[in-house]
């Protein structure tokens, strides 16, 4: 749930804003990930969100490459240097946003689906688990249609930990 700070309301405050949510990322982000991120804080307009978006990236604080924006050295030295501007507050609600975020994209990392058409009309799905170092757990399935291919990736993505320790426990049984 996304909390109602309502303590950025200018320009500079709302560009240390995105250099302090950058500096905490994973890796690089959407401008769809970044504006929910940020707006965050209802004082945050929309406008005035992109502006500085654009503002930061002229100005080489951030990076834009292949739809995702990153910080660059200078975003991170700045974003240091300033950040203690922001509110406790604010910087303590963003950390547990961001967290929440750095730890869907690193779970999302871990789980790999893919499907692809037969020659003989049926559809192969691939899942996977990995723990960051290796294969946890990979599996192929047949599906009768596209929906049904699609069906079994997004039910894998939703419950991988828990289909792998169910597959541990039914196998050791």
């Amino acid at each position: 749930m996304i909390e109602n700070f309502r303590y950025i309301h200018e320009k500079l405050d709302i560009k240390i804003l995105i250099l302090f949510i950058m500096r905490r990322l994973p890796e690089p982000a959407s401008i769809e990930e970044l504006t929910e991120l940020t707006m965050s804080d209802e004082g945050v307009g929309y406008f005035d969100f992109m502006e500085c978006v654009a503002e930061l990236v002229k100005t080489e604080h951030l990076q834009f490459k292949e739809e995702k924006y990153s910080v660059t050295a200078k975003g991170e030295r700045n974003g240091e240097l300033t950040e203690e501007n922001l509110p406790y507050s604010v910087r303590n609600n963003i950390e547990n946003i961001v967290f929440k975020h750095r730890s869907k994209v690193l779970r999302d990392a871990m789980i790999k689906t893919l499907h692809f058409q037969k020659p003989d009309g049926d559809y192969k799905v691939s899942l996977q688990l990995l723990d960051g170092v290796g294969e946890v757990l990979s599996m192929e399935m047949l599906a009768v249609s596209k929906k049904h291919a699609v069906a079994l990736e997004k039910g894998f993505r939703k419950r991988a930990e828990r289909i792998y320790n169910m597959l541990i426990e039914f196998i050791l049984k």
